[in-house]
């Protein structure tokens, strides 16, 4: 099962990811985590020791020029990376991680080259037929533009209960219905009250397939650097029924 977590940024995708991870793995399944945020945390949030000290692969530019082979506009378009998995991966109680981050722009100007190795690594990682994948999105839309994730199974959009998060979603299913991929599944986070998820139907025009309560203790975990999954049994009871649903859609 291939899930890619998307949804505007400061919503809370690197900590659904998690639970998400965590619910997978404790179904004793081969999980295989890829972080593909400019701003990469997800080795943090799920506990990996010198989580701080992890470079994404976005930031080793003497590697990027060497796959990429760049001579001004000139560039390799199909980089070798099969290697890279084995050089660059983490592993953490049955957990793979892969941190890749996104390069936004190159000197000012257009990030093509660069981008090419990391397109190349994630329809690599992708394509593994061994394990479950979760692919923690970059913020936004732009992902969906470049038709990245067309492999996935399932697409989830991480919604909370404002009008910018509401906006970007909207976003994320009009370009997800542009490029052939499934109704994006919402999946409300930070939610108080019914009041809050009334404002997401509405607003959004589907019903959340799960909601994420707001959990202070969740925060807490996050700001000690623990396993934000150990922080709440209420989250992750929702991240079990949220993989059920996901593994239920994926046989109908």
């Amino acid at each position: 099962m291939k899930i890619a977590v998307t949804g505007k940024g400061g919503v809370g995708k690197t900590t659904v990811s998690a639970f998400i991870i965590d619910a997978l793995r404790r179904k004793g399944r081969r999980v295989l985590a890829i972080d593909s945020d400019p701003s990469p945390h997800l080795a943090r949030v799920l506990g990996f020791e010198e989580a701080d000290e992890i470079v994404p692969i976005a930031e080793m530019t003497d590697l990027l020029q060497e796959r990429t082979q760049r001579d001004g506009p000139f560039y390799n378009i199909n980089p070798k990376v099969d290697d890279l998995p084995s050089r660059f991966m983490r592993e953490k109680d049955g957990v793979r991680l892969m941190v890749l981050g996104a390069v936004e722009k190159g000197g000012g100007g257009c990030a093509c080259a660069e981008n090419a190795v990391l397109r190349n690594l994630l329809n690599l990682l992708i394509l593994s037929p061994d394990e479950d994948i979760v692919l923690d999105m970059e913020a936004g839309v732009e992902h969906l533009g470049r038709g990245t994730i067309m492999g996935v199974d399932h697409l989830l959009m991480v919604v909370q209960p404002y009008r910018g998060s509401i906006e970007t979603a909207r976003k994320i299913q009009r370009l997800a219905a542009d490029i052939g991929i499934s109704q994006p599944l919402a999946v409300a986070n930070g939610v108080a009250d019914e009041e809050d998820i009334e404002f997401i139907k509405s607003e959004l025009g589907v019903e959340p397939v799960v909601v994420f309560p707001a959990d202070r203790q969740v925060a807490r975990a996050e700001r000690s650097s623990s396993p934000v999954y150990a922080s709440s049994d209420e989250m992750k009871q929702v991240a079990d029924a949220l993989v059920e649903r996901l593994e239920q859609l994926g046989k109908e």
